[in-house]
């Protein structure tokens, strides 16, 4: 940033400034989950044409529902809360830790655990319209087995090593009556990536899964355009705040 910029920034909002602060994939997931959710209660967008049915899919050639079933994790509930929360804590940690300055690399796992997830909810039995929910599992789970030694404690009440939180979360959502099939799909789909990527390398000394080199300067691509439209947003908040009465 130049010093306009630089002093701009720190003139916004603190609330701003930490959203602005946050690695961009998982601030992105989060951002279009909440937008979803938003316009659900102002009426403006029916999930219906957003969930993931195959026959629409196929035969109406609506293509779009293969991505954006991802992005709606339910109306404003507790549950929402919490996935929201999982997202904030363990998909940041991931891309600020272990994938700290391998922004391709995070954005592939999550496409690569995308296709996962629209493979296995091809079939009937762990069939379900919204695959937002695996999503954040998947992220949960590969969290758990990088840092499989952290503490965790839910809700003050039980403590446990990190390496079992997908599945004492999975145990939650039985006890409050929510699904489990979209759990299992991300804890699938998690595991698989950390075995193509971590364990299968480690046995047979061969990497199976790769970031294709496109992703490279498709991250890039954003990179500035995003940057370009921040640059944007703030100089002109700066303006307006220097037209006000002092």
């Amino acid at each position: 940033m130049d010093n306009v910029e630089y002093h701009s920034y720190y003139l916004l909002p603190t609330s701003f400034r930490w959203y602005q602060s946050l690695p961009p994939i998982s601030k992105g997931f989060g951002t279009l989950c909440v937008a979803s959710t938003i316009l659900y209660h102002l009426g403006l967008f029916n999930p219906l044409y957003a969930a993931l049915w195959y026959r629409a899919v196929f035969y109406q050639f609506q293509v779009w529902r293969l991505i954006t079933n991802f992005f709606f994790l339910g109306e404003f509930s507790v549950n929402f809360g919490i996935r929201l929360l999982m997202i904030a804590r363990y998909g940041v940690q991931l891309e600020q830790g272990p994938f700290e300055r391998r922004t391709a690399d995070f954005l592939w796992m999550m496409i690569f655990g995308a296709l996962s997830l629209l493979a296995l909810a091809a079939i009937p039995i762990l069939y379900t319209p919204f695959l937002g929910v695996s999503l954040v599992f998947m992220l949960l789970y590969v969290w758990s087995r990088e840092y499989p030694n952290a503490q965790i404690n839910i809700y003050g009440l039980v403590a446990l090593k990190a390496f079992y939180l997908p599945w004492a979360m999975l145990v939650l959502d039985v006890i409050f009556g929510s699904p489990i099939i979209p759990d299992l799909l991300g804890i699938i789909a998690g595991h698989l990536y950390y075995f193509l990527t971590v364990l299968h390398p480690l046995a047979s000394g061969r990497e199976v899964l790769r970031t294709p080199r496109w992703m490279y300067p498709f991250i890039l691509f954003l990179s500035i355009t995003c940057y370009y439209y921040f640059s944007l947003l703030i100089t002109s908040r700066n303006s307006k705040w220097h037209l006000l009465p002092k």
